[in-house]
């Protein structure tokens, strides 16, 4: 009798080859939010991170650092050093670029209640609160760890980061407090139906 050939037939091997392209496909749709989730929390990890940073560095150093929000999504950070009778020129330190989903903006669904209560939700750069100047997009942190404008008022304020295209809740907000300088992470949630920041 002549032996059994074994092995698979190319029906076989095509079945296989299918059911592994699906599983693939499956998996990936299903990291997809994962994967647009980590440029979120690493562009607020990111400008948290540059901001509590230079604030500690301004009151360990002594030094007058500015920190600079520039749409869609960068971060620029220079030293004014102190002269007499004028202060020279702020010089440019570093740069920091977020992810390119990511930028500085605000989505409709941002509730009017602001974190801490700075700005109303409708502007993405909002610092230099209640000093009539309009929407600065700096900060400035001095010796004492405070955050001030560079006429010398306190600058208080929040900054939103957004990712086109996806879900409100996607964003994230920062604030400063001016007279201490404090940072604070915010989340956008739904709590109870509302859409709330809640500090991380």
């Amino acid at each position: 009798m002549a032996k059994k050939q074994r092995g698979f037939s190319l029906l076989e091997l095509m079945i296989v080859i299918a059911i592994g392209l699906v599983m693939g496909g499956v998996s990936i749709m299903a990291l997809m939010p994962l994967y647009k989730q980590n440029h979120v929390d690493s562009a607020y990890d990111t400008a948290l991170s540059v901001i509590r940073s230079y604030r500690s560095q301004s009151i360990t150093q002594s030094k007058r650092y500015i920190i600079t929000f520039t749409n869609p999504g960068t971060i620029t950070v220079q030293y004014w050093g102190v002269g007499v009778p004028v202060s020279p020129p702020p010089v440019q330190v570093a740069q920091y670029t977020l992810p390119t989903d990511v930028t500085f903006a605000v989505q409709a669904g941002f509730p009017a209640a602001s974190p801490d209560g700075f700005g109303t939700g409708i502007t993405a750069i909002d610092f230099d609160q209640g000093m009539g100047l309009g929407s600065q997009a700096y900060i400035m942190f001095m010796p004492d760890g405070s955050s001030q404008d560079t006429l010398g008022n306190y600058n208080s304020g929040v900054l939103y980061m957004t990712q086109t295209g996806t879900t409100v809740y996607n964003s994230r907000a920062i604030d400063v407090f001016g007279t201490t300088g404090r940072v604070r992470g915010w989340r956008l949630n739904n709590v109870s139906g509302t859409n709330t920041w809640v500090q991380q």
